[in-house]
């Protein structure tokens, strides 16, 4: 099929160099000129495994191109994904300015039935605004042509984003009318080799189920974190108690990690919009507000351990922190628990030196140039004459780390895991001062 891609960022590049890599014609479309000429020029802008190497070859092949000419897009694709970016506003409300701006710009281009697939994350009810953007522009243009708008939700994990597209847990597309629905699992057949992921559903319930899956997740780590303070007060051990409840089915082992709180792109924002939603709606959001203050809370707690060690004021202390991505395996320090640490730590008058091994450009541009704030080459470069190490991403370069090496390289023999990378026992044995996530 012919497909166009509207936004070229994490989720439209993605988006695009996979349906390419199934034999698809996609052109991915951008109003950003250097990100356009880089893309062309099959450099990436975002870290994510694997993707530079798909974009080379699909674009080689011809299957997947760049562009700003928008309009050519359009009349060209059977198919055109809105992949642009919906930032939160100041009551965590999606912003939907530039959706529906593609929106209008499809109607002014469209010459025949096209169906549009809201790829962005969206508010329910989205996909009708866009509808109407779309119908009223074609009556501005005194034409009468048909065209779906379908929900089409994405759920990729930054660092796996390759293969949840190519081997999807399942594929969610929300329509409204059954020739659109023949289309798009057409489009996804390649996708469903060893059984059917298309679940089609209404639109408006497609649109609620990427909040809704996303919500559940962050659920799950905010209560392992409050439940790992409790275990911590009580001399429970947080990591034997996940494992005995993991051993459920009916609660499994993933996303109960307890550690120094969720970021990224869509937790924080997905959790901030159901909450809007609520009270938009006049319904009282218990559970996802608790959900989103845990998570908040969770942030200072390595913090808050920090200054019960060396106590209140950390002037002339410096910390070692290893990890300022939200995550490993991606440099997206959207919403990173690694950003409230150091400004945390600055502003109880210490100094942190920290290293990412992705993430230290985009920590140069998120945390700046600052007094105090200083980039280390390398992990072990960064406990050079600190008072302690603070972990933050668990990357997995920081698993086994050389003990002997960092003890040598520290002042004080004092670490705080953020992620509970290590064991209490073999660290107290080793000699150093070991602060964890909920064990004793």
């Amino acid at each position: 099929m012919n497909l166009a891609v509207i936004g070229s960022g994490y989720v439209g590049l993605v988006t695009g160099a996979c349906f390419a890599e199934m034999g698809n014609r996609v052109v991915c479309v951008d109003n950003d000129e250097r990100k356009i000429s880089m893309l062309n020029n099959y450099e990436i802008p975002i870290y994510e495994p694997g993707l530079k190497e798909m974009v080379e070859r699909n674009s080689q092949s011809g299957r997947l191109s760049f562009t700003l000419d928008l309009a050519e897009a359009v009349r060209n694709s059977r198919i055109i994904f809105i992949a642009v970016g919906t930032p939160p506003e100041e009551d965590g409300s999606a912003d939907l300015q530039y959706v529906l701006a593609v929106a209008r710009d499809i109607a002014r281009h469209m010459q025949e039935p096209k169906i549009v697939v809201n790829k962005s994350t969206v508010p329910v009810g989205t996909a009708d605004l866009v509808r109407k953007v779309i119908s009223d522009g074609l009556k501005a243009r005194d034409l009468d042509i048909s065209f779906d708008v379908v929900s089409n939700p994405e759920f990729l994990k930054e660092g796996a984003a390759i293969e949840d597209f190519m081997k999807p847990d399942r594929v969610v597309v929300g329509v409204d009318s059954l020739e659109a629905g023949k289309v798009m699992h057409e489009l996804y057949l390649p996708f469903n080799k060893t059984r059917d992921r298309v679940i089609l559903m209404a639109v408006r319930s497609a649109e609620m189920t990427k909040y809704a899956a996303n919500a559940m997740l962050a659920t799950k780590i905010s209560f392992m974190n409050e439940l790992s303070r409790l275990c911590e007060a009580l001399g429970a051990d947080v990591a034997e108690v996940r494992n005995g409840i993991g051993s459920d089915s009916r609660i499994g082992y993933k996303f109960i990690y307890p550690g120094v709180g969720y970021g990224g792109s869509c937790f924080p924002k997905d959790v901030k919009a159901l909450i809007h939603m609520h009270r938009q709606n006049r319904l009282n959001p218990r559970i996802m507000q608790a959900v989103e203050d845990t998570n908040e809370d969770q942030k200072l707690l390595l913090v808050d351990k920090v200054k019960k060690h060396f106590g209140a004021k950390l002037d002339g202390l410096v910390f070692a922190v290893w990890g300022l991505a939200f995550k490993p395996q991606t440099d997206d320090m959207r919403e990173a628990p690694a950003v409230v640490i150091v400004n945390a730590l600055l502003a109880a008058g210490a100094k942190v030196q920290a290293y990412d091994p992705v993430a230290m450009q985009e920590a140069k541009r998120v945390l700046g140039q600052r007094k105090g704030l200083s980039y280390a080459a390398d992990e072990y470069a960064a406990l050079d004459g600190a008072d302690a190490l603070l972990l933050v991403t668990e990357w997995h370069q920081f698993r086994y780390p050389d003990f002997a090496r960092i003890k040598q390289n520290l002042k004080q023999p004092v670490v705080f895991d953020g992620r509970n990378q290590y064991d209490p026992l073999q660290m107290r044995d080793l000699g150093f001062s070991y602060y964890s996530i909920g064990r004793p």
